[in-house]
């Protein structure tokens, strides 16, 4: 357990340092924010939706607060991948999915922080209807800091599970192009999945993509009752659980078949 926090500080100290790569980030999801905004606003002025705009506004900017925590990826393992350098991690007396899963936790997370604070505190000082509400109640906002540690462990497992192909296909620039067209549509970062219709959000809300950032946002907003938060809990849980199992059934059968060439 030792190696695999050593693994996760190591990142995380890693991941401070491109402070300019912060400002940008920040700079560019605030003005993404904004033009979402502006967009549901103008489709509010001409035909009005069951859902207050004030609700909309704050999934937006909560989406845009942690949209590193969906998309930053482990470049390092990549290119390991690629020129056969991962041969010499394999040497290390740790199990080789627990560490990198270790590591892009810890990526994700102070990532993803280091460029919320700012958004959010930018957010709330926008006037109402523009920038972000107040959470439903203490304990809604609670459970959905709790929801979403539960998102980044789902979205470690699929960035894992993205990685285990790259080790078959050597190339990952299908696969990851892939799962973040799934991650955007189905997360509720290109359209909030509370404006798709009921019948679809019956399917939807049950994917993993949504309890990455869906699942908590409802729970902040109160689109989900704090009695639900349980079987949202559950949920993640099981496809965590899931997801985790398969990466490190790939792993362990990419590790059998590996073939390094070189000297």
């Amino acid at each position: 357990m030792k190696a695999y926090l050593s693994a996760f500080r190591m990142r995380l100290r890693m991941e401070t340092q491109y402070r300019g790569a912060v400002v940008g980030g920040v700079i560019c999801q605030v003005f993404f924010g904004l033009v979402l905004v502006a967009l549901y606003r103008a489709l509010y002025a001409g035909k009005p939706q069951s859902m207050p705009i004030e609700t909309v506004t704050t999934y937006v900017w909560l989406q845009q607060a942690f949209f590193r925590m969906m998309l930053a990826s482990d470049s390092e393992l990549l290119d390991k991948i690629r020129t056969g350098a991962i041969a010499y991690d394999l040497c290390r007396p740790v199990q080789m999915y627990g560490y990198y899963y270790a590591r892009i936790m810890a990526q994700k997370l102070v990532g993803s922080l280091m460029r919320a604070a700012p958004m959010l505190l930018f957010a709330a000082l926008l006037p109402r209807g523009w920038g972000i509400s107040v959470p439903d109640s203490m304990p809604a906002f609670a459970l959905a800091v709790i929801s979403l540690l539960g998102g980044l462990l789902c979205v470690c497992s699929l960035e894992n599970i993205t990685m285990g192909f790259t080790m078959r296909t050597l190339d990952s620039r299908g696969m990851q192009a892939l799962l973040n067209l799934l991650m955007m549509t189905f997360s509720g970062n290109i359209l909030p999945l509370t404006l798709f219709p009921d019948s679809w959000q019956r399917v939807i809300t049950r994917l993993p993509y949504a309890q990455i950032l869906d699942a908590p946002i409802r729970l902040y907003t109160g689109e989900r009752a704090v009695a639900q938060a349980p079987g949202v809990f559950i949920t993640q849980f099981v496809w965590t659980a899931a997801l985790i199992a398969l990466g490190l059934l790939l792993w362990r059968q990419n590790q059998k078949r590996l073939i390094v060439q070189g000297g």
